[in-house]
């Protein structure tokens, strides 16, 4: 009898517990583990495999993120080839086939909105691009809702017992996010039409949504350092088209862009990228909004 009650009670407190005490989220940047967070709440657990100071390019599959992707439930990845050179290596490694290609666990941003600079033919000759189209969406703040409903879709579909809660989340961050964006927007407005040089070329989707003009990148090839003879013709094309200020990612080596503003006379302006990259950056609100004001500073140098 003992035993029987003993194994009820097991079993009761068994049907009690959610599907998931936490739905282990591996977040391959730090905006889409800033993003899950927003949606997931306290019913995720998010662990990001990168940092604000690291090239998400330029990843080791190391044994520590081999291990985190062992047990989690989902990735959240940039995709369109961003995470090519270590990423596939680390879900190999991992064998979890919650995560694995076309699984349920494998989330990619970039599959949910529309790309820029999808190449016509793919060469390696031509540096470092990408066959799929420009991953760096996050530069765009408009990226982030369709990915969101994605997101809260996903984390619905592997945890079902928490949807609700997801989809709740979701409405609360889509309301204040279009209301970040529309202030954003207007606060950029004198912005719009400003010329500028960039360092690699991951900007495309941030010149878009503010109507900046980038008049040079300073690498001769996506992911190529220039040589002093490539900045000698970069300080050139300004002299006919002269620009604002530059732009690089924080965590990029600043001595092109110091160089080129130095002989160009125009200000350098390291933007975090992504959430992490400056002190500024702590969360998806402030990345953007810091970003406009370090180039809106610039623009009145």
């Amino acid at each position: 009898m003992k035993k029987f009650i003993l194994c009820a009670a097991v079993a009761a407190l068994g049907m009690a517990s959610p599907a998931y005490a936490n739905l282990s989220v591996f977040a391959c940047e730090p905006e889409w583990g800033a993003l899950s967070s927003e949606i997931g709440g306290d019913k995720v657990s998010v662990y990001t495999a990168t940092t604000g100071q690291q090239d998400p390019h330029q990843i080791q599959a190391r044994p520590s993120l081999i291990a985190k992707a062992r047990s989690a439930d989902i990735t959240v990845c940039d995709g369109a080839e961003l995470e090519i050179g270590w990423l596939p290596m680390i879900l190999q490694q991992a064998n979890n086939p919650k995560i694995q290609p076309q699984a349920p666990g494998q989330f990619d941003a970039t599959t949910f909105v529309p790309l820029l600079e999808q190449p016509l033919a793919y060469d390696r000759a031509l540096g470092d691009i990408h066959a799929a189209g420009n991953p760096h969406i996050q530069t765009d703040p408009r990226m982030i809702l369709p990915v969101a409903k994605a997101l809260a879709a996903r984390f619905a579909q592997i945890d079902p017992a928490n949807a609700a809660t997801y989809q709740a989340r979701l409405a609360d961050f889509d309301k204040r996010w279009t209301a970040a964006v529309a202030k954003w927007t207007a606060m950029a407005a004198p912005l719009k039409g400003t010329p500028i040089v960039v360092q690699h070329h991951a900007w495309i989707y941030m010149e878009r949504w503010l109507g900046l003009v980038e008049v040079a990148p300073l690498e001769p090839k996506p992911g190529v350092p220039p040589s002093s003879g490539y900045l000698a013709q970069v300080l050139a094309k300004l002299q006919a088209t002269p620009a604002k200020f530059s732009i690089r990612a924080a965590y990029e080596d600043d001595r092109p862009s110091t160089f080129v503003a130095e002989h160009a006379n125009i200000p350098a302006v390291a933007l975090p990228f992504t959430v992490g990259g400056t002190e500024q950056a702590k969360d998806l609100f402030s990345l953007y909004e810091s970003s406009i004001t370090l180039m809106l500073g610039a623009l009145k140098k």
